[in-house]
């Protein structure tokens, strides 16, 4: 009984470490260079596919969602008319009210009346959210798309995934004008658009004491964009 008891302990301390492990993974990874590390080009043996298109209402470009082919192990035989097929998923993204999700390697734009199709970015990212800003649109004509996602390897593991610093971009409808509006390193929390002044307000945390986590030791960053202007320029400002 007491060999038990003290397997168990060191079973329950082994999944105690293992935790603490896993959320103490550090964002970012100094190594003196103050650079992300680069990625290797894309496994070959990866298998990119694209979900069928959509359109934002009142706008003239389709997007192609585009990810690696997802293997899952779930044991479902092949089904007529379903999205899995002999263990594969071939759903990609999500779609909601002018917003896709997913975790996604590009998007692709195509104009209804033609047969090119163009990428959003020819850099490895991990696209998390794209959003149409169509109140925006509808007061100023200016059709904007709004995404967060992974850009860097900060934490240099050789990946993009989740452990990376999240950023902030924008671009127009068409794919063009992709512009990051988030500061390299620094973790974008959240963003938001006040309809009234088309303003779009986010905040970042940096990682001012360098210990690789951003915690309340950090300062927090405030911008916003005035979007009914062709220009985007990034202001800075300070409500605390």
């Amino acid at each position: 009984m007491k060999k038990l008891h003290i397997t168990i302990l060191g079973i329950a301390i082994l999944l105690l470490t293992s935790c603490k492990e896993e959320i103490e993974k550090p964002k970012v990874t100094y190594d003196g260079t103050n650079r992300a590390k680069e990625l290797a080009k894309a496994d070959s043996t990866q298998i990119q596919i694209a979900d069928l298109p959509l359109q934002m209402e009142g706008t003239d470009y389709l997007i192609h969602p585009v990810a690696d082919l997802s293997i899952r192990e779930k044991g479902i035989k092949s089904r007529y008319g379903s999205s899995s097929v002999n263990d594969l998923s071939f759903t990609i993204s999500n779609y909601g009210e002018f917003e896709i999700t997913g975790f996604l390697q590009n998007l692709k734009f195509q104009k209804v009346d033609s047969d090119s199709i163009r990428k959003l970015t020819e850099k490895p990212v991990l696209i998390q959210t794209a959003t149409y800003l169509k109140s925006v649109a509808d007061k100023t004509n200016n059709q904007i798309m709004v995404y967060t996602m992974v850009d860097m390897d900060t934490n240099k593991d050789g990946k993009l995934d989740t452990s990376d610093i999240k950023a902030l971009y924008l671009s127009e409808i068409s794919g063009e004008k992709f512009t990051k509006i988030s500061s390299d390193f620094q973790e974008l929390i959240d963003w938001k658009l006040i309809g009234s002044n088309n303003r779009l307000y986010y905040r970042t945390v940096e990682d001012t004491n360098k210990n690789g986590e951003f915690d309340k030791k950090d300062v927090v960053n405030y911008y916003y964009i005035d979007l009914s202007k062709k220009e985007w320029k990034i202001i800075g400002y300070e409500p605390v």
